[in-house]
C-alpha cells in the first residue's frame, strides 16, 4: 500500500488526472470498463466507504488472481452492481429484471450448480449486501454483515426472482419448486463503513474454498473477520494495482 501511495502522490492523479481500465469480458459476461480518479485511491488508503469502481476493480483481482484459467470460471459469475441497485431497481425494474437475465443467459452452462454473486447496494451510497444466486438448484443466499434479512429490500427479492424464474422460461428449464433463500448467519461488522470490505470478502472466501454450497452457519475457517482479514484485501488490490500498471 505504501508503494502505491507514493505512485498516485507522484502521479497526475492528484491533479484531477483519472485513468479509464478496461476489464476481461468474463469477468462480467461484457465488456466493462472503469474510471479510477483520485477519490477511488483515498477511499483504499484510508480504510474509507468503497464505491463501486473500487469494489469492481477487486472483483476484476479476484477474476484474474483466482479464476481466470481455471474450472472456477464455470463455478463463478459476477454481476456488477452498477447495473443492479435499489436506485435502479425503483426507477425501472422491469429494466433491471431484464439486465439480469442478459447475464444469466450469457453464461455457458447453468445446468450444473453455480453461483452469481450480486453485491447489492440498498441506494444512496448506502449498505450493501451479498446475494448469491444458485440458478440450477433455485437457491438464493442472502449474506449481510449487519442485522436483518432480504425483508428490508423486498423489490430486490421480487426482481431477483422474477429475473430467474424468467431465465428458466427462456431456456425451458422446468421449475421443480419454489426459489428458496437462504440467510446465512456471517461475519458482522462493528461499524458503519467495512460492509463494502465485508461483502468482498465473502465472495473472496467462498471462492478460495471453491463452495457452491454456502453453509446457512458460514465456514468454520471464517467465524468472524478482522481488521487483518480486511488490510489484506487492500494489500492485494494495491498488488494488483501496481502489476496492471493502473497508475
Amino acid at each position: 500500500m505504501m508503494r502505491l501511495e507514493k505512485m498516485v502522490d507522484e502521479s497526475d492523479i492528484m491533479h484531477g488526472a483519472i485513468r479509464s481500465i478496461d476489464f476481461d469480458e468474463g469477468v462480467f459476461g461484457a465488456a466493462h470498463f472503469e474510471i479510477i480518479a483520485k477519490e477511488d485511491m483515498q477511499q483504499l488508503f484510508e480504510h474509507d466507504e468503497l464505491g463501486i469502481a473500487v469494489i469492481h476493480t477487486y472483483i476484476w483481482y479476484m477474476y484474474v488472481t483466482l479464476m481466470r484459467g481455471t474450472e472456477l470460471c464455470n463455478r463463478f459469475n459476477f454481476i456488477a452492481a452498477s447495473r443492479i441497485n435499489a436506485t435502479l431497481i425503483t426507477k425501472n425494474p422491469t429494466s433491471v429484471k431484464n439486465d439480469l437475465v442478459d447475464r444469466f443467459m450469457a453464461a455457458d452452462d447453468n445446468t450444473t450448480p453455480s453461483l452469481y454473486f450480486l453485491p447489492f447496494n440498498s441506494g444512496n451510497g448506502g449498505h450493501w449486501v451479498l446475494v448469491a444466486m444458485d440458478l440450477s438448484r433455485l437457491i438464493v443466499y442472502y449474506l449481510d454483515s449487519l442485522s436483518g434479512d432480504w425483508s428490508k429490500y423486498p423489490s430486490m427479492k421480487k426482481t431477483v426472482d422474477a429475473a430467474i424464474i424468467k431465465f428458466r422460461s427462456k431456456k425451458n428449464y422446468r421449475n421443480r419448486k419454489d426459489i428458496t433463500w437462504v440467510r446465512v448467519q456471517c461475519p458482522q461488522q462493528n461499524n458503519s463503513v467495512d460492509c463494502e470490505f465485508f461483502v468482498l470478502r465473502f465472495m473472496r472466501d467462498i471462492i478460495a474454498l471453491n463452495r457452491i454450497d454456502i453453509p446457512k452457519m458460514y465456514f468454520e475457517e471464517y467465524k468472524s473477520y478482522s481488521r487483518a482479514h480486511l488490510d489484506e484485501m487492500k494489500d492485494e488490490l494495491c498488488q494488483f494495482i501496481v502489476d496492471q500498471r493502473i497508475i
